[in-house]
C-alpha cells in the first residue's frame, strides 16, 4: 500500500470537524444562511468553486482548454475548496457563481433554506462506486460493519441505502457500540479521510466519487463492490449550478457559461487520455492533487479491466455498456422526479420534513432550468452528439 500516496491525499483535500458540523447546521437550518453579497454585475466574471474529485472536470476542462473566453467571457481561476460546506457557502455569499454540486444538495439549497439555487446541466454521469475491504464480497457482507458516506445528500447515500434495503439490511445513521448482524451503520466522513479509515479497519467500506475508489484500487487499499451507475443507469451525481440572479439578469451570460460547460463535456467524451494528464496534479493547472494513472483509471476505457469487473460482479450489467465515468448535459426531468421519491425514503441526519411536501413533478420543473442546454446541445448537433437517442424524455433504469 503506497501510504505516502494516502497521506498526500489527507493533507491536499483535508476536511475539518468544524466543516462537517457547519454543513449539518447549514443542512439542519440551526445555522445563519449566508445571503449573496451584492447584486449581478454584467462585467462580473465567471467565478469557479469546485472540489479536486472528477465531478469538476467539466468545468476544470472548459477552463484549462479556455473555452469560456471563446465565448467571449471573462472567467477568473477556478477555486478549489477543501469540502462542500465550505463551498457551497462560498457560493450562498456570491464569492463564486458557477459550482458542482451533489444534486440532492440542490433539493436541500432551493427547498430547505429556501436559497435561489437552479441546476442548469448535469455535470457527468456515474463516476462513483462502493469500495470495500478485501475481505467483504457481497453486501450482505455488510451487516454490522461501518460503512462511510461523503454527505448524507448525496446520490452516494441514496444509492447505498437503496442496495441495503434491497440486501434486507437496515441502516443506522448514529452511532452506536454494537450492530445487529442486520444493520450498517453509515457515518458522513471526508473522502480523503476514507481511504486510511478503510486501511486501517475503521470502516468496512465507503461510497464516494472517483477518484478516490479508484485510488483505493491501486493502492491495495480495497475493490469496487458495485459501480453506482450499475445500480441506477447513467445517473447524475454532481450538476451544474447557478444563481437564478444570474439566470434571469444575465440570460445572455449564463447561454454563454453553459456553452462552455457543454463543450467541455463533448470534448472530453473523445479525449479522455488528454483530460486526465489536464486534470492531474502535475499539469500546469494542478486542478487535483492525484497523479495521471490515478485519473486515467477512472476517465480512459479498459475493456480487459471491465471483463474483470463483470466477473467479480462489480459489474452486473455489462449490456447497458456504460463508462465508469461519462459526460452529457441534459438534467433529464425523469432522474429529477426519481431522486424525489428517493430522498423521501433515504434516511438522513438532521431536519428533513421539507421533502414531506415536495412534488417530484413540480420540482423536475421549477429547480432545473434547461433552456440554456438546450441551445448548447442543438448547437452540437443535438443529444446524438453525447451518445443518446435524440430526445429529452427517458425512463430510469434502478436496480439492486
Amino acid at each position: 500500500m503506497n501510504t505516502s500516496l494516502i497521506a498526500n491525499l489527507s493533507e491536499d483535500m483535508a476536511i475539518s470537524r468544524r466543516d462537517l458540523l457547519r454543513l449539518s447546521a447549514l443542512l439542519s437550518g440551526t445555522a445563519t444562511l449566508p445571503q449573496l453579497a451584492r447584486a449581478a454585475n454584467a462585467d462580473d466574471p465567471v467565478r469557479i468553486g469546485y472540489l479536486p474529485i472528477t465531478d469538476a472536470s467539466p468545468l476544470l476542462v472548459a477552463h484549462a482548454r479556455q473555452l469560456f473566453e471563446q465565448q467571449g467571457l471573462k472567467v477568473e481561476a477556478p477555486r478549489l475548496f477543501r469540502s462542500w460546506a465550505q463551498l457551497i457557502e462560498a457560493f450562498m455569499s456570491g464569492q463564486v457563481n458557477v459550482v458542482h454540486l451533489l444534486s440532492p444538495m440542490t433539493l436541500w439549497a432551493r427547498y430547505s433554506s429556501k436559497f435561489p439555487a437552479k441546476v442548469v446541466a448535469w455535470n457527468h454521469m456515474s463516476g462513483s462506486a462502493l469500495t470495500v475491504a478485501p475481505s467483504i464480497n457481497t453486501i450482505k457482507d455488510l451487516g454490522g460493519k461501518k460503512v462511510g458516506v461523503p454527505f448524507w445528500y448525496s446520490i452516494h447515500n441514496v444509492v447505498l441505502q437503496h442496495l441495503l434495503s434491497e440486501n434486507g439490511l437496515s441502516v443506522v445513521t448514529k452511532p452506536t457500540d454494537s450492530l445487529k448482524p442486520n444493520e450498517v451503520a453509515l457515518s458522513v466522513m471526508s473522502p480523503a479521510d476514507m481511504g486510511p479509515a478503510l486501511a486501517n479497519g475503521a470502516i468496512s467500506g465507503f461510497i464516494v466519487a472517483e477518484p478516490f475508489n479508484a485510488a483505493a484500487e491501486t493502492n491495495g487499499i480495497g475493490k469496487v463492490l458495485r459501480f453506482t451507475g450499475d445500480v441506477w443507469r447513467e445517473h447524475a451525481c454532481c450538476v451544474v449550478t447557478m444563481h437564478e440572479r444570474d439566470i434571469n439578469e444575465r440570460p445572455e451570460w449564463t447561454q454563454k457559461v453553459v456553452n462552455s460547460i457543454v463543450n467541455a463535456q463533448h470534448w472530453l467524451r473523445d479525449n479522455r487520455l488528454e483530460g486526465a494528464q489536464l486534470l492531474s496534479k502535475d499539469a500546469p493547472g494542478k486542478y487535483t492533487p492525484f497523479a495521471q494513472p490515478v485519473l486515467e483509471r477512472v476517465l480512459v476505457p479498459n475493456a480487459q479491466r471491465n471483463l474483470q469487473y463483470v466477473k467479480d460482479g462489480a459489474i452486473r450489467h455489462p449490456e447497458w455498456k456504460d463508462e465508469r465515468i461519462d459526460y452529457q448535459p441534459y438534467p433529464f426531468p425523469s432522474y429529477t422526479e426519481q431522486l424525489v421519491k428517493l430522498l423521501k425514503a433515504t434516511q438522513v441526519e438532521g431536519d428533513n420534513r421539507f421533502l414531506a411536501t415536495l412534488d417530484p413533478a413540480f420540482v423536475a420543473r421549477d429547480l432545473v432550468d434547461d433552456q440554456f442546454v438546450k441551445k448548447s446541445i442543438a448547437a452540437l448537433g443535438g443529444l446524438k452528439a453525447f451518445g443518446l437517442p435524440d430526445k429529452f424524455t427517458r425512463t430510469e433504469t434502478l436496480v439492486a
